[in-house]
């Protein structure tokens, strides 16, 4: 007889403005059947109401505002949770951000992201560098089953830190269809509005926090290549996202002039992004490296053709749906002028980039966790 799980899902390390983890934890709630399992989360204060929305039928223990402060969030996390979960009679927790709470001694499922602190250690700053290797290494070797985003990601840990003693479950991200579809003529235009666009723009779109890995700079260098080449009736390039930690790309951007033919529109709205992708030539990732590439998903979804990376975990989520290009400036230039110039091959990306996004379900994932609760379990 296999007992059902009782989950405590720590959701304190999610971000205020409900970027990076968040979507991953969002999507995964929505995904759960619900009530198919006794769930309690740990929230922040000031995301009760939201975690109450998204699982009604799930416990909400929300932590006093100061933990929202990440020194003593973490100290929480090592310290309060393993008694939270004692308290609900959890017998599994699932830490969704790499750290974890290192007394607790029942079944534990941990989520690493991505393996880039080992694979691309210049995309990160030292201190997070340091900080997420030892994460990454403790689970690999203390946690009962590690939940990785990919195949991809599984391996390249493997190849820096060795064989894992905990199991691995990969669990594929999914995407909400109904955030993420293709635009309606309206919100095209309200879009164009917005941005100041007129009715006959054309634009490339760029989508993430702008962070080394993301390759930004390449991507404005090879935009001036195209723009050199095509002049005015290049499209312009929109770039949308957080501002993050890569001086150069940030640099580059600020001192572009307005005829460039690129506009940074910072931090849009959720509502905004499938007129930002989906009405598009194309949207360019030419990322370094990605533990799963959800903007690469979404954007497929929102009926866009994308041009990214064939980097590590990529190809599991673009298969031949999307065009793939090296990272270097030369060859990215390349890749939007043939598609620019090719609206037979848009279409065609952009219709099997639809086709491809629907087999990625929060449904198949929330699935994948539970087995991973259920093996954590069996490991106790």
């Amino acid at each position: 007889m296999e007992y059902s799980p009782r989950v405590l899902l720590d959701c304190t390390a999610i971000p205020a403005n409900h970027g990076g983890v968040a979507r991953y934890v969002d999507g995964l709630l929505c995904g759960f059947e619900p009530r198919s399992f006794e769930l309690t989360l740990a929230v922040q204060e000031r995301d009760r109401a939201e975690f109450t929305a998204i699982v009604p039928w799930a416990r909400v223990h929300a932590l006093p505002p100061r933990f929202a402060y990440r020194p003593l969030r973490f100290l929480w996390e090592q310290l309060g949770l393993p008694l939270l979960a004692l308290r609900v009679r959890a017998n599994v927790v699932h830490s969704p951000h790499y750290t974890f709470p290192l007394l607790w001694r029942r079944g534990n499922v941990v989520t690493v992201h991505d393996a880039t602190f080992f694979s691309d250690p210049s995309a990160h700053r030292p201190l997070k560098r340091f900080f997420f290797r030892a994460w990454v290494r403790a689970a690999w070797r203390t946690a009962d089953v590690v939940v990785t985003p990919s195949s991809a990601t599984a391996g390249e840990v493997e190849r820096f830190v060795g064989a894992p003693r905990a199991l691995i479950e990969v669990a594929l991200l999914g995407v909400n269809s109904d955030r993420f579809h293709r635009p309606s003529t309206g919100e095209l235009a309200a879009f164009r509005e917005r941005v100041g666009l007129p009715d006959d723009a054309t634009w490339f779109a760029f989508l993430g926090t702008i962070e080394p890995r993301k390759n930004l700079s390449a991507l404005l260098d090879a935009y001036a290549t195209l723009r050199a080449d095509l002049g005015d009736t290049a499209p312009r390039l929109l770039v949308s996202g957080g501002r993050g930690w890569d001086k150069a790309g940030l640099a580059k951007l600020d001192a572009l002039g307005p005829d460039s033919g690129v506009q940074a529109l910072g931090y849009l709205p959720m509502a905004q992004l499938p007129a930002l992708l989906g009405g598009s030539v194309a949207v360019m990732y030419p990322s370094l490296g990605e533990g799963f590439g959800l903007p690469v998903l979404e954007a497929m979804a929102s009926g866009a053709a994308v041009i990214t990376s064939n980097r590590l975990a990529i190809p599991e989520v673009g298969g031949n749906a999307v065009a793939y290009t090296e990272v270097d400036a030369a060859s990215i230039a390349q890749a939007m002028r043939d598609l620019h110039l090719d609206p037979a091959e848009q279409q065609r990306l952009q219709e099997l980039a639809v086709a491809r996004s629907a087999i990625f379900t929060w449904q198949a994932t929330a699935v994948a966790h539970v087995q991973a609760y259920r093996a954590a379990m069996r490991r106790r």
